[in-house]
C-alpha cells in the first residue's frame, strides 16, 4: 500500500488505541490518558478509517477489540513503547536544558497574570525560551493553537472540542462604582443596575456576552451610555466619575483608589483554563510549563 498523508498513522492514534484495550472503556481510557471522551473515540474512528477495518467492537459493557484489533494492538503497543524510551532518552540527555514554550493569551491574563508565571517558570528552567502573543479575545488564542503558533493557550473553559483544557482561576464579573456615587452603598440590587449610567466595552466583544445574558436573565436592561475598547480606560473613566460599569476583576485591576468594588446581585464568574492542542505530542517543555500551572496557585483575586 502506498503511504500518503491520508492513511499516515498517528502516534497519539496507537497510543489511544493501547488505553482503550488496556481499560476496554473509552471513558476509562480518556481519564488514563487526560483527554476527552470525544478525543478518544474521535481517534479509533479515524484510525479505523485509515485502515479499513474495525478494531473495537463497541457495546453497553465496553469496548472489545476485534480478532484483528489484537493482532494490530500488539504491534502498536511496541511503537509506543518504542516512542516512549525515545523521549525518555531525549528528555535525559537534555535535561529539559533547552526547548521553548510559546504561549498565547487574551489581554488581562498577558497583563497581570503571565509576567509572574513566566518569571517563576525561568526561575526553574532557565534555558528554556518563552514567548507571549497577547489577543484581543479567546477566539483568536484558540486559533493560534491550531495553526500552530503557540503550544499552550489561556482561553475560557469549556474549551473547543479540539483541546485539552484543565481551569487555572475564576474571574468575577464586579460592579466598579464612582468615587463620589453613594460611598454608604455595600450591595446593588438589579433596579439600582438599571439605573447606572455604564462605560462597557463594545456589545460586539465575546467577553462581555456572559454579562448581557446574565443580567437580562433576571430581567434587567442594563443602560449603556459609552462604549470603550480599552478595560484601562473604562476604569480611569468611572474613577473619574463619569459612569459605573461591569468588568471582570482581573481586567480591571489595577483598580484606583477610592473606585467601589461590588459584587452582581448574583454573583457571576469566567473559568479561565490553560489549553493545549489534543492529540498532539509536545515537548518536555510544554509538559513542564503545563505542571507548574497545576501545582501553582495562579491567582486570587482582591
Amino acid at each position: 500500500m502506498k503511504i500518503t498523508h491520508q492513511n499516515q498513522m498517528k502516534l497519539s492514534q496507537l497510543r489511544i488505541l493501547v488505553a482503550v484495550a488496556d481499560y476496554e472503556n473509552f471513558t476509562e481510557a480518556a481519564l488514563h490518558l487526560e483527554i476527552s471522551q470525544s478525543a478518544v473515540s474521535h481517534a479509533i474512528a479515524a484510525l479505523e478509517n485509515q485502515l479499513g477495518v474495525v478494531l473495537l467492537s463497541r457495546g453497553r459493557y465496553g469496548a472489545h477489540l476485534t480478532p484483528v484489533g489484537r493482532q494490530i494492538v500488539e504491534h502498536a503497543r511496541q511503537i509506543v513503547q518504542q516512542a516512549d524510551q525515545i523521549i525518555r532518552l531525549a528528555e535525559l540527555s537534555r535535561g529539559l536544558q533547552g526547548g521553548q514554550v510559546r504561549i498565547a493569551s487574551f489581554r488581562s491574563v498577558a497583563t497581570h497574570i503571565l509576567p509572574a508565571v513566566i518569571a517563576t517558570f525561568h526561575q526553574r528552567f532557565p534555558a528554556i525560551a518563552v514567548s507571549l502573543t497577547e489577543h484581543d479575545d479567546y477566539p483568536q488564542v484558540e486559533q493560534a493553537l491550531r495553526a500552530g503558533r503557540a503550544e499552550v493557550g489561556f482561553t475560557f473553559m469549556p474549551a473547543s472540542d479540539d483541546l485539552e483544557a484543565w481551569e487555572v482561576l475564576q474571574d468575577e464579573f464586579v460592579v466598579l462604582l464612582p468615587p463620589t456615587d453613594r460611598p454608604e452603598l455595600t450591595a446593588v440590587t438589579w433596579e439600582d443596575l438599571a439605573q447606572l449610567s455604564l462605560i462597557m466595552p463594545p456589545v460586539k466583544y465575546l467577553m462581555m456576552r456572559p454579562v448581557y445574558e446574565h443580567t437580562q436573565k433576571y430581567g434587567c436592561d442594563l443602560k449603556v451610555s459609552y462604549e470603550v475598547e480599552t478595560d484601562a480606560a473604562i476604569v480611569n473613566l468611572v474613577a473619574q466619575g463619569l459612569g459605573a460599569t461591569i468588568l471582570p476583576r482581573l481586567a480591571a485591576e489595577p483598580i484606583p483608589t477610592g473606585v467601589q468594588v461590588l459584587s452582581l446581585p448574583v454573583p457571576l464568574v469566567r473559568i479561565i483554563g490553560v489549553a493545549i492542542l489534543a492529540e498532539v505530542l509536545h515537548t518536555p517543555a510544554v509538559y513542564a510549563f503545563l505542571e507548574m500551572l497545576k501545582r501553582g496557585k495562579v491567582y486570587e483575586a482582591g
